[in-house]
C-alpha cells in the first residue's frame, strides 16, 4: 500500500486533532504541535482514542501534555542515574581487565574469549577509528609521547572512549571469571548482571533519542534476583522487569553501591509527587512501590 498522507501544516494539524475531539484551545494547541512533533505526541494519546480515532470524551491536550512532560523529566533523571553507574562500571572493567592482562592485553583476542573473530575484528577496527579521530587531550598527550611504541590506548584510557554499546561488547567478550568478579562488586550474579547492562544500553538509547517510555514495555528485560538469595527484590512485592519501574529499583539498587549518597531516590518521589494525578501504575509502578525493601535501603550489603 502506498504511504498518501499530505504535510499538514501546524494549523491544520490542530484542526484535525480538533475535529477529533480533542479538548483545547486552537491556538495553544498549535504552540505545543509547534513544540513536539506530531508523531511524537500521538504515543501519548493513543490510549485515550475509540476505535473510530476519535477522542474520548474530556480529552484535553493538557492531559496529554502533562504525560508528555512527565516522561520527558524521567528521561532526564533516569540519565543522570545511568551516568554516575556508567562511570563506575567503566572503572572496575578497565580495573580487573588490566589487573590480569595488563594495559594492552585488549590488542589479543585470546584475552577476549566469549566474542568470535568477526566480532573481535569488528570492535578493534571500531575502535582504531574512534581513537585516531577522538579530539580528546589525553589522546593527543599519549601518542606524542608513546606513539613510537604503541598504536593503542592503554585499556584505563581506552575504556573512556567507549560508546556504551562498544563498552557492553567489551565486557561480554571477558572471560567469565572477571565478569563474575564485576558483578559481584554490584551484589549480584554475572547472569543477572549482564541482563541488567542489556536493559540500560537499552532504556540509555531510548532516552538519548527522546523515546517515549510511558505505557512502554522494555524491548530486553533485566532479570531479578531470585528471591532465596535476595529476598529483598520481592518484599512487599515482587518486582518485576517488564516495565520501567523495574529499571527504576535497579538504578536506585546500583546507585546505593557507587554514589549512596546520592538523592537521586528523593528526585524520583519528587517528580511522582509532581504529577501525582498520572497513572504510574502503567508503567508498572504499585500503590505501595515506596514500601519496597530495595526502595528504602540504606545501604546494600554485598
Amino acid at each position: 500500500m502506498k504511504y498518501s498522507k499530505p504535510h499538514l501544516s501546524f494549523e491544520k494539524q490542530a484542526c484535525y486533532l480538533l475535529s477529533r475531539g480533542l479538548v483545547a484551545d486552537k491556538t495553544k494547541l498549535t504552540k505545543r504541535l509547534k513544540q513536539v512533533n506530531y508523531y511524537r505526541l500521538s504515543g501519548y494519546w493513543y490510549p485515550f482514542l475509540n476505535s473510530d480515532d476519535t477522542f474520548k470524551p474530556q480529552t484535553s491536550v493538557e492531559i496529554i501534555w502533562r504525560r508528555y512532560t512527565f516522561d520527558r523529566e524521567l528521561r532526564l533523571l533516569l540519565m543522570d542515574a545511568i551516568e554516575k553507574i556508567e562511570v563506575t562500571i567503566r572503572t572496575r572493567i578497565a580495573y580487573y581487565f588490566s589487573e590480569k592482562y595488563g594495559a594492552f592485553g585488549y590488542q589479543d583476542k585470546g584475552n577476549l574469549p566469549d566474542i568470535n573473530l568477526k566480532e573481535y575484528g569488528d570492535f578493534i577496527s571500531q575502535f582504531s577509528r574512534m581513537t585516531f579521530s577522538s579530539k580528546e587531550l589525553f589522546v593527543s598527550h599519549f601518542f606524542d609521547k608513546y606513539g613510537d611504541s604503541h598504536h593503542g590506548l592503554p585499556i584505563w584510557m581506552a575504556i573512556e572512549l567507549m560508546s556504551f554499546g562498544m563498552m557492553l561488547t567489551f565486557y561480554k567478550g571477558l572471560e567469565q571469571p572477571i565478569r563474575k568478579k564485576i558483578a559481584a562488586d554490584f551484589g549480584t550474579s554475572e547472569e543477572v548482571f549482564t541482563s541488567w547492562l542489556h536493559s540500560i544500553t537499552s532504556i540509555r538509547n531510548m532516552c538519548a533519542h527522546h523515546a517515549r517510555l510511558w505505557n512502554k514495555e522494555i524491548g530486553y528485560k533485566p532479570k531479578i534476583p531470585k528471591k532465596r538469595k535476595h529476598p529483598m527484590w520481592h518484599t512487599p512485592f515482587e518486582i518485576k522487569g517488564d516495565r520501567i519501574f523495574g529499571m527504576v529499583m535497579i538504578l536506585k539498587y546500583l546507585l546505593k553501591i557507587v554514589a549512596p549518597n546520592s538523592k537521586w531516590g528523593e528526585r524520583v518521589e519528587k517528580l511522582t509527587d509532581k504529577y501525582n494525578d498520572l497513572p504510574i501504575i502503567k508503567m508498572g509502578f504499585p500503590p505501595n512501590w515506596k514500601e519496597s525493601e530495595i526502595w528504602k535501603a540504606k545501604e546494600i550489603k554485598r
